[in-house]
């Protein structure tokens, strides 16, 4: 358990990333979003999150989560600067996560693993409208700003995975 033990503070715990993955399809750009099917959140439509392994980089986590859950491997990776956070009442913790943001090539197809059960690539506008954790939304008006609206700055690219 990680509670605070009235130690007089909250916890913030940092294990895992979310991606978010854009894709040009015809003019636009598309948010990848995908339907859990596991036990935590299932049936739950978000994008891409998962735990840091042992001796990994958080954006070598993000490249290896989107690989894994999408089969998606042609991808240039910026980190967003914004957070996913979570406030746990059960562990009393606050949980946060860095979000990076891949750009996918326009050919790479999605192949989910056992973790998910449906995806959909949908408008920034829709993405919004669709997402059903609270927070999620608002990443995706910060990514559309960022990464959609305008492009990112190379120093935020953190890895070609191609």
């Amino acid at each position: 358990m990680r509670g605070n033990s009235n130690s007089g503070n909250l916890p913030i715990i940092c294990e895992g990333v979310a991606a978010v993955l854009l894709k040009r399809i015809g003019n636009e750009y598309k948010v990848l979003l995908l339907k859990r099917a596991t036990s935590v959140l299932q049936n739950v439509w978000c994008y891409i999150g998962g735990g840091i392994e042992e001796e990994e980089k958080a954006w070598e986590t993000a490249l290896r989560e989107i690989r894994e859950e999408t089969g998606i491997t042609k991808l240039s990776l910026y980190t967003s600067n914004k957070f996913d956070t979570i406030y746990s009442p059960v562990e009393d913790y606050i949980y946060v996560a860095p979000v990076f943001v891949g750009y996918v090539d326009q050919y790479e197809e999605v192949n989910l693993n056992y973790e998910h059960s449906d995806y959909i690539w949908l408008s920034i506008n829709d993405a919004i409208n669709f997402v059903e954790l609270p927070g999620n939304d608002e990443v995706l008006t910060f990514i559309e700003k960022h990464f959609i609206q305008t492009k990112p700055k190379e120093w935020m690219k953190v890895g070609d995975f191609k």
